[in-house]
């Protein structure tokens, strides 16, 4: 059930970096929907690989082939299935990994959860390529959400540390020629959100988020607003003073980041997410023999991104709207 998200509008991913496809289930999308399949594709190469010496070598075209829930373009009120198909897989790249867990990888916990069944091929199900029926997802959440006059935006803040953008594709580069990689920061915010959606305690906004957010591989942290900075200011500084505008209520700043009780406030929700660097590095590092029960040295040969940050904005951005549209249907 760990692939389900959705108390409203049910998603279900499905696939493994290396089976024959992957894909999404969408239940309880609105009838009479057409969806701008040319939109979504332009969203979706976003995030496809094999664009650059910055991004994995695999080469996917990530075309959604769409199997339910469509006539003519139109949602007709049908469960939604879309598939991509995985054409430029090497399973050879990972024969060592079915003995020797990846360091800060999910090899070791899969075998232990999983055992001899599991699969290490590209990472099987924890692959960020599950992050392709994501976007699939949230890309058409994108457009119901436009149509509701709510807009949603990501954007890089920093890349190992660094926070210009001229700057980041050279520490990039630096690290890929060490055989090193590098994580970072994304920062989101959904705009056009009215005021009163969702709910106290463990159904906040902030929950909801979350829960997806985390759903993309190597996601390690999220705050919403000032986020951990609040925790050094007073409350004077911090807090958020109303004031009336146009007959609404606003606030002057957005140090809340839009919710406030986990319920929005009408202000942009504000979210910055943390990446960890990519774990498959090429640089020689300590591991394990689990058949032996030996420590071992090594080193991961195939195709990996040294960072997977410039790609994971729009996995963000689908992620949001994932969540919001769910919600806003409350």
């Amino acid at each position: 059930m760990s692939n389900i998200y959705g108390q409203n509008i049910k998603i279900s991913i499905f696939g493994q970096s290396h089976s024959p496809a992957i894909g999404v289930t969408i239940d309880g999308l609105p009838a009479g929907f057409a969806i701008d399949t040319n939109e979504l594709g332009t969203f979706l190469q976003r995030r496809m690989p094999g664009q650059g010496k910055h991004t994995t070598e695999r080469r996917e075209a990530d075309e959604p082939e769409f199997l339910s829930g469509l006539v003519d373009g139109v949602t007709c009120g049908a469960p939604l299935t879309a598939v991509i198909r995985n054409t430029d897989t090497r399973p050879s790249d990972y024969d060592r990994l079915w003995d020797i867990p990846r360091p800060s990888h999910a090899d070791y916990t899969a075998y232990i959860k999983y055992g001899e069944t599991r699969d290490v091929r590209g990472g099987g199900p924890f692959s960020g390529r599950l992050t392709a029926p994501l976007c699939v997802a949230g890309g058409i959440f994108l457009q119901l959400l436009k149509r509701e006059g709510i807009n949603i935006a990501a954007h890089i803040v920093q890349i190992g540390g660094i926070a210009d953008s001229e700057q980041m594709p050279a520490a990039i580069e630096e690290a890929r020629q060490a055989g090193d990689s590098l994580g970072g920061i994304i920062e989101c915010a959904a705009v056009g959100v009215p005021a009163g959606i969702g709910e106290p305690m463990f159904d906040g906004i902030e929950n909801r988020l979350a829960s997806v957010i985390f759903g993309i591989p190597a996601v390690k942290g999220i705050e919403f607003g000032n986020g951990f900075a609040a925790a050094g200011l007073r409350g004077s500084e911090n807090n958020d003073a109303f004031f009336m505008s146009g007959g609404s209520v606003k606030t002057r700043t957005n140090n809340h980041g839009g919710i406030l009780g986990g319920i929005t406030s009408g202000m942009p929700i504000t979210f910055r997410v943390a990446f960890k660097p990519t774990p498959s590095i090429s640089m020689e590092q300590d591991s394990v023999s689990l058949s032996k029960k030996e420590n071992v040295k090594l080193t991961i040969t195939g195709r990996h991104d040294p960072c997977i940050v410039p790609r994971a904005v729009p996995c963000v951005e689908a992620a949001a709207a994932v969540a919001i549209y769910d919600v806003l249907l409350a």
